[in-house]
This record gives C-alpha cells, sequence and structure tokens, in this order.
C-alpha cells in the first residue's frame, strides 16, 4: 500500500500553471471559465462595488479569483470573496490566510461537487459567516448565513422575480438580480 503524499500550499505557490488551487491536499486545474460565468462574476462584483468602495470599518475588500489558505493542504480559489475592514484594515501580502466573511461560488458544469459541498464543508469549519451560490444556468442565487456550526439557506432567489432584493450580508443595498444574470 502506497502512501499518499498531500501537497500543501508550499507545493501549490510552486506550481507552474496559474490556474490552479489546493483541494484536499490534491493539486486542481480550475475550469476553463465559459462566458456566462465570467459575466455574472463580474456584473456581481461591479453591483457589490459601493460596498468595496467604502473605505470606513464598515467598508468591504471585496476581490474576485481569490485564492485563500485555510489549512495547509487547502487553498481554493474563490470566485468572490469579502472580508470586512474591520478585520483586515488593509490588503495583506502574500498568501491570504484570514477566512473571509463572505464567499460567492459560480457553479461550473462538472464542479458542483466542489461547489456545493466541498467548499461549503471547509467554509463551516473555518467559520466563514456567509455563503453564496450562484447558478448562471438557472439564474438563481442561493445565500446561506452560518448557523450553529452550520449553513442555513437565508434566500433562495431567481432572476424570473424583476424586483431588486435585499440579501445577506450586503442588505443595505437592493439588488438587482435580474440585471446580474442579463446579457
Amino acid at each position: 500500500m502506497e502512501a499518499v503524499e498531500l501537497k500543501t500550499v508550499h507545493d501549490l505557490l510552486q506550481h507552474s500553471e496559474e490556474r490552479v488551487e489546493l483541494i484536499g491536499g490534491d493539486i486542481v486545474r480550475r475550469p476553463m471559465t465559459r462566458f456566462a460565468h465570467a459575466r455574472v462574476q463580474s456584473k456581481t462584483d461591479r453591483t457589490l462595488g459601493p460596498f468595496a468602495d467604502d473605505t470606513s470599518p464598515r467598508g468591504w475588500w471585496i476581490l474576485t479569483d481569490v485564492s485563500v489558505a485555510y489549512e495547509p493542504h487547502e487553498c481554493p480559489s474563490h470566485d468572490l470573496a469579502g472580508w470586512r475592514r474591520e478585520r483586515l484594515p488593509k490588503p495583506l501580502d502574500g498568501v491570504i490566510d484570514l477566512p473571509p466573511d463572505w464567499v460567492c461560488e459560480i457553479v461550473s458544469p462538472g464542479h458542483e461537487k466542489k461547489d456545493r459541498i466541498t467548499i461549503p464543508l471547509l467554509l463551516q469549519r473555518h467559520r466563514v459567516p456567509w455563503f453564496w451560490l450562484i447558478w448562471p444556468e438557472q439564474r438563481t442565487l442561493i445565500a446561506h448565513a452560518l448557523e450553529d456550526g452550520g449553513y442555513r439557506v437565508v434566500a433562495r432567489l431567481t432572476a424570473t422575480d424583476r424586483k431588486p432584493v435585499r440579501v445577506p450580508p450586503f442588505e443595505a443595498m437592493a439588488l438587482d438580480l435580474a440585471g446580474i444574470f442579463e446579457g
């Protein structure tokens, strides 16, 4: 029987390819970004821009395609992640090892297990308060809040409802979900 050698964040940093992440001790390639995925990611980022532009302690750092080193063998790249400025007053140099306050994964065909199971379990272990899943094809957003160590669905929304909605943790602003999915 062969021992399996788990890769580490150090191995990930030494890897020759750019579009890779560390999941369960394996360095895996990230899926090729499709148009619908990229469009929803950039529109969500722009929509949440007022929170990122707020430089007060209640503002946010919102980043796209950001890698977070949670554990020696876990460093996924999130489609979008945000840190409250009160927890992260200034940008970090090097690998981010502070769990975010919010993560948004845009579900990619063929990677549903990672987006729907692997990542949420990792985020739960590290007590990330908010987790969103977005399905571009179904034009759906599901927001989860961490409660009693597990995620609870706090919003299940589709773009067919044309009215703006307030979604935690960004409920200070009404989101135009239809606008995020159009185009």
